[in-house]
């Protein structure tokens, strides 16, 4: 019998057949969903270019068996743009410099969502180079990526101020 994985994936229900019971969520978003932005790195949860939010909660998906998120919400880099506008960090990302071969990139930016999402990045430079510790950057734009979180979080402190003020 083939297993059946419920996700939400970027706000679209999916439903999929599992060949493999073993698969992990990695694979699954990039060979059967084609979600190709989280990148199979390391594959052993060490480099976190595979970062992605299972519900609201970074997570290296190459550690995580499908099967046993079912019915778990999923978002990947995919999924944070608004039509064309992007998402506070990814915007910052690019005007801090945060890349620059842009493999690691897609993970980096969720692990930056969820680690501001949790309340953890603040303004301290040193707090985001904590809470961004499990996501390696061969190229080592660590600077630009410390200042694109930093930004993003500002920026999106001062959206939600501006909702609550309304």
């Amino acid at each position: 019998m083939t297993p059946t994985l419920n996700l939400t994936i970027n706000g679209v229900p999916q439903q999929i057949a599992l060949d493999d019971p073993r698969a992990t969520l990695l694979d699954v978003l990039r060979e059967r969903i084609g979600l190709t932005g989280t990148k199979k790195g390391c594959d052993r949860g060490q480099c976190g270019a595979c970062t992605v939010l299972i519900d609201g909660r970074r997570m290296n998906s190459c550690l995580a068996l499908a099967l046993s998120h079912d019915g778990a919400e999923i978002t990947t880099v995919e999924g944070l743009a608004d039509g064309d506008q992007l998402h506070p960090v990814q915007a910052a990302f690019i005007a801090h410099d945060g890349f620059q071969c842009g493999y690691c990139t897609p993970g980096q930016i969720m692990s930056a969502v969820g680690l501001i999402a949790e309340g953890e990045a603040g303004l301290d430079p040193e707090r985001v180079r904590e809470g961004m510790s499990g996501n390696l950057c061969r190229c080592a734009a660590y600077a630009g990526i410390t200042e694109a979180v930093l930004d993003a979080t500002r920026e999106i402190a001062a959206g939600t101020e501006k909702r609550e003020t309304a």
